[in-house]
């Protein structure tokens, strides 16, 4: 009777143990639950010391979700300060750029241009572009390729955007423009991205927007992405901030509630850190996502080889190591510049501080949207560099 005893106590023992709650190293697809709370700490802490507003972030790996955060505020300047939401709706400027990418390498699997074709066979205006060399115009070493137009490689001069009244008619600026330097020869941050949506409008036959509604942003699942926001969701939209020396000015910056007379496929649209999640996830699947294809593995890759000329440097701020492909730079080696993401990840950002990064070899993505003006976009203060640090720490290595 009494060894019947101790075993019934001994069960009970047990069963309490078992109804425990999990322990603090305990995994979510290799992140440490105690990891994921100091990466959110030091997003928290970006906000508590008046850095910024508001920041959303979702980190995923293996496609589930891991963790998906927001903190701060929607507008400071209000007198009744309502929380940012994970479903915010952000301006991500820069990271359109992307997107209209993964549209382009449609058109390239449609066969409506090669890679190395030459970008005059089909913006014929382009052929007798000249070369500024100091105070003389030259013809072109080699004509501009469109693996060149896709990498800022193509000859065109920084510019934001093409002054132009529509996408239609940016092609008479820029001939006036000419062109910044030989094709292939640096990497300037220019008009590339626009050529590319006025080329999906011409061999479409349609508006922008509508092309990429019907073969990406609908399909996917990116019910919040587009150049203009639905009145109806106006008040998810943050207001763009400048943050110095721990004061935060709120900028009087308008959203689009309807289609803007010039779509602006370099950094017009608005979206949030779950859409994008959706594209990073498709491009990380190899152009698969949820049983429906949108691109081959082969297109995929392609955009995240580097395809610049030995020498050529990514400017705009980034580190050495860093390469660039089809509409995303590419990690080349993380040892010159302290990248914190590793060797393989693409990525880019946006204007208002928005980042992400798709790594292939330990299968993540991370989304982050600030909006912030003059806030770093590179380098170990950015949040970008924080976050990746943080997320990479948080993984328990195997």
């Amino acid at each position: 009777m009494r060894s019947l005893t101790s075993l019934a106590g001994l069960l009970s023992v047990l069963a309490a143990v078992t109804a425990l709650p999990q322990a603090d190293n305990a995994t979510i697809q290799g992140f440490t639950k105690e990891g994921l709370a100091v990466m959110n700490a030091e997003m928290k802490k970006w906000v508590d010391t008046k850095q910024g507003a508001g920041v959303v972030t979702l980190l995923a790996r293996n496609g589930e979700i891991v963790d998906h955060s927001a903190y701060g505020v929607m507008d400071s300047s209000a007198a009744t300060k309502s929380e940012i939401q994970k479903d915010s709706i952000f301006r991500i400027m820069s990271m359109s750029k992307p997107i209209v990418g993964v549209l382009m390498m449609m058109f390239f699997e449609d066969g409506k241009f090669k890679l190395d074709d030459d970008v005059s066979k089909h913006v014929p205006e382009f052929a007798n572009l000249k070369v500024k060399n100091g105070s003389q115009m030259v013809p072109q070493a080699t004509p501009m390729k469109m693996f060149q137009l896709l990498s800022h490689s193509a000859g065109f001069a920084s510019m934001l955007t093409v002054p132009s009244p529509t996408l239609g008619t940016i092609i008479e600026p820029l001939i006036k423009a000419q062109l910044g330097f030989q094709p292939g020869k640096d990497w300037q941050y220019g008009p590339g991205v626009e050529v590319q949506g006025y080329l999906i409008e011409k061999w479409a036959g349609k508006d922008l927007s509508d092309i990429l509604q019907e073969r990406l942003l609908v399909p996917l699942g990116m019910k919040d992405t587009g150049f203009w926001v639905d009145p109806s969701k106006v008040s998810r939209v943050p207001k763009v901030v400048s943050a110095r020396s721990g004061s935060i000015s709120v900028l009087p910056m308008s959203v689009p509630t309807s289609k803007p007379k010039k779509l602006f496929p370099s950094g017009g649209l608005h979206g949030t850190a779950q859409d994008y999640f959706l594209l990073c996830q498709m491009l990380l699947n190899g152009g698969e996502y949820k049983g429906k294809r949108y691109l081959k593995k082969e297109t995929v890759d392609l955009m995240h080889k580097n395809v610049l000329e030995p020498g050529v440097k990514v400017k705009f701020g980034e580190p050495a190591g860093i390469g660039f492909g089809l509409d995303f730079a590419i990690v080349l080696d993380p040892k010159p510049g302290n990248n914190n993401q590793p060797k393989g990840s693409y990525y880019w950002g946006g204007l208002y501080g928005t980042w992400f990064w798709i790594d292939p070899v330990n299968n993540v993505t991370f989304v982050g949207l600030i909006q912030n003006i003059g806030a770093p976009m590179t380098g170990p203060t950015s949040l970008r560099q924080i976050s990746a640090k943080a997320a990479y720490a948080a993984m328990k290595s195997s």
